[in-house]
Formats: C-alpha cells, sequence, structure tokens
C-alpha cells in the first residue's frame, strides 16, 4: 500500500486538491482520496513536487503505422498525406513490429494508460495481447463503390475474429464521410452494437471534405472520380455530419475535426483532437471554443504523421491555443476519453479504479508513479 502526495492532487470527478494524498494498494487500485496529507504519519507518505493526475488516454492511434516515420515536410495536405500511408506494404514484418512495441514503449513512458487504436490489419495483435496497456481496436473500413461493400466487410469480419480470439476488444467503423459507400455504411450499421460499442470516424480533417459535400467540387471530388467511386457518397451527403443519419442511435467518437464549424458540432457526441498531427498535415488547429469540453478528448494519430506519441505534449499546443485551465486539459487528457471508449477503471481517482498516476511537473516534464 502506497501514499501519494504532492503540490496538488487532480481526480478529475471532483476539484483539485491541494496537498492531497492518493492511496493505492500494491496493485495501484485506488482506495482512498485525502484531503489533508497533516491527516497521515509523514513516514507514510510518498511527497512529490509538481502534479498528481490520472493516467492518459490516447484516443486516437495508428499504432499499426509506427514504422513510417513522418516526413519533415510539414502542411503539405491530406492527400499528399496519403502518399506516406501507401508505403507501409513496403517494410518487411520484423520492421514493422519491431516499431510497434518501440511505440507501445514510448506511450508506457509517457503515461498513457489507455488508447483507442485504428487497425487495418493484425500486425498490432501479438503486442497488445501482452496487456500492457488497454486498447479498444477499431476495425476500419474504405470502401467506396457500392458493388464492393459484401466483400469488403466480409474481410473487416475475419479480422475482427482475430481480435475477439486474441481477447481484444473490436468494432468495426467507417473510415471518413467521404471513403464509405453508402451500402457500406448500411453493412456497418447491422451489425454494430450500440450497447456496448462505440465508433470512430475520421471527420472535416480536410477542408477538401467541406468543398466535397457542401460545394460538389475540388480536389477530394477530383480524386474519388478517379478511382470510380460511387456518386452517392456526395450527392446524398451535404456536409460531412449527414452520416449520423445513417447511424443513427450509435455513440460516436469524431476525430481530428480541424475544419468542424460550430454548428457542426453536437454535445450528443465525443470528439478528439490530435493537434500535433494536424499541424503536420494541415498546418491548422480547430477551434476549440467550438467543442463541449466534457466531451472533447485528444490522440496522438500515428508516427507517420508526428513525432512522438505524448498526450502531455498534445496538451500543450491545446493549452496555447484555448482558454482551457489546467483541470479540463487534464479532463481531455484523462476522463473524457475514458468515459468515450468505455475504459471503466480509467480516467479518474475514484475509489475502486486502476487508472495509473502520473507525475506533471511545470506542465513540461512526466513521470509515471504507478
Amino acid at each position: 500500500m502506497r501514499f501519494l502526495t504532492a503540490d496538488y492532487i487532480y481526480p478529475l470527478y471532483t476539484d483539485p486538491i491541494e496537498k492531497g494524498v492518493i492511496q493505492v494498494s500494491s496493485e495501484g487500485e485506488v482506495l482512498s482520496v485525502l484531503k489533508n496529507r497533516k491527516e497521515m504519519p509523514k513516514e507514510k507518505l510518498e511527497v512529490y513536487k509538481g502534479i498528481l493526475c490520472p493516467g492518459f488516454v490516447n484516443a486516437h492511434c495508428h499504432l499499426e503505422l509506427s514504422h513510417l516515420k513522418a516526413p519533415v515536410e510539414v502542411g503539405k495536405g491530406f492527400l499528399n498525406f496519403l502518399s506516406v500511408v501507401k508505403k507501409r506494404n513496403s517494410f518487411n514484418q520484423d520492421e514493422i513490429l519491431s516499431a510497434i512495441d518501440l511505440a507501445e514503449q514510448q506511450m508506457l513512458k509517457n503515461g498513457i494508460v489507455g488508447v483507442g487504436d485504428i487497425c487495418n490489419s493484425g500486425d498490432t495483435i501479438s503486442q497488445k495481447k501482452r496487456g500492457n496497456l488497454q486498447y479498444y481496436n477499431f476495425i476500419e473500413v474504405f470502401g467506396v463503390r457500392e458493388e464492393s461493400a459484401n466483400q469488403i466487410m466480409n474481410r473487416a469480419k475475419e479480422l475482427q475474429c482475430k481480435f475477439k480470439n486474441s481477447g481484444l476488444q473490436s468494432t468495426i467503423t467507417p473510415h471518413a464521410p467521404y471513403s464509405v459507400s453508402e451500402k457500406l455504411m448500411q453493412e456497418i450499421k447491422k451489425i454494430f452494437d450500440k450497447k456496448n460499442q462505440v465508433l470512430t470516424i475520421h471527420m472535416q480533417e480536410s477542408d477538401l471534405e467541406n468543398q466535397l459535400f457542401e460545394n460538389k467540387k475540388g480536389p477530394f471530388l477530383t480524386w474519388l472520380q478517379g478511382i470510380n467511386a460511387s456518386s452517392l457518397i456526395w450527392t446524398r451527403r451535404n456536409k460531412s455530419i449527414d452520416f449520423i443519419k445513417e447511424l443513427k442511435g450509435a455513440k460516436l467518437l469524431f476525430v481530428h475535426n480541424t475544419f468542424a464549424k460550430k454548428e457542426d458540432v453536437s454535445s450528443n457526441y465525443y470528439y478528439c483532437t490530435c493537434p500535433k498531427s494536424n499541424l503536420h498535415i494541415e498546418n491548422q488547429l480547430p477551434d476549440y471554443d467550438n467543442f463541449d469540453v466534457e466531451k472533447l478528448c485528444v490522440g496522438t494519430d500515428s508516427l507517420a504523421s508526428n513525432n512522438s506519441l505524448s498526450i502531455l505534449e498534445e496538451l500543450q499546443i491545446i493549452k496555447q491555443n484555448s482558454c482551457f485551465d489546467l483541470n479540463t486539459l487534464l479532463k481531455i487528457a484523462s476522463k473524457n476519453g475514458a468515459e468515450a471508449l468505455g475504459f471503466e477503471q480509467l480516467g479518474t481517482f475514484e475509489k475502486g479504479k486502476n487508472p495509473g498516476v502520473n507525475l506533471i511537473s511545470d506542465f513540461s516534464k512526466i513521470e509515471v508513479i504507478v
């Protein structure tokens, strides 16, 4: 049993506590949160300089892309970024698996305890089976032709079975409104169990997406027409968010939202921002005033669009570009992501949870305490 104290404790389900104490078991379970360290004998206390907060939740990552080093050039746009991702299969399996292992080690060192991870292959399964982090695995589907929907879904179901047979939670989810045909979206809805699952979808990551749906023109339209995409994708949707009608009732986590407008955002859903990735790809950040801070999460995206997997570094950018106080920033980093992904044991210092404990000094350095 340990008694941890610091200048401030941030339980995240209640107000910060100055010189509070967290009592944790040897397994890391929160046994109690005390408001005054003077109530404890000094010899029992582990005293730290800085703040203690729950472990971070990386609400959006592509762990399987860890072998793709982000190019030096920034702000080249989303279509240019796709050319980087297309190189994913030009590496041997040993390189891919080694990069996945190193990326997970980096997340652990940076105080991350839970991850919402996008999966297009089974490359990460062996790593995830080790149980170092809690993962929600999103089996992502692309498909712009109506006639391909059944074949794509069958492949996705096969991959989902591999994850489930390994004891790993997974959901089949659409990539983005512009990259999933109407029929494929219907097939996703058929197998979705809204009682205990969440869908995640890349949303308004590029302004070209807004041009496609709102104006029926632009490079996205040219690209989609060039790959013989179904025109129903853009003719039946006048905004990116129109696809919500096709998934009515689903718990949704929208990712990126870089070019989301105030009227596009609803407090009914969760939103994830990936600041460093957004700056790398589009050199643009969302307007953080648009979001309900109780529903805003943060992710790192992949090492194909980021030079690190650090939630603290992402928070530093949000802090510089918002009016959020520290308690709000830490909720975005821990509590909100845990709630969005259904990680019931993570996110807050509530009794009975096992959320991990991070020590943050001067909002620039992080150390994992539990």
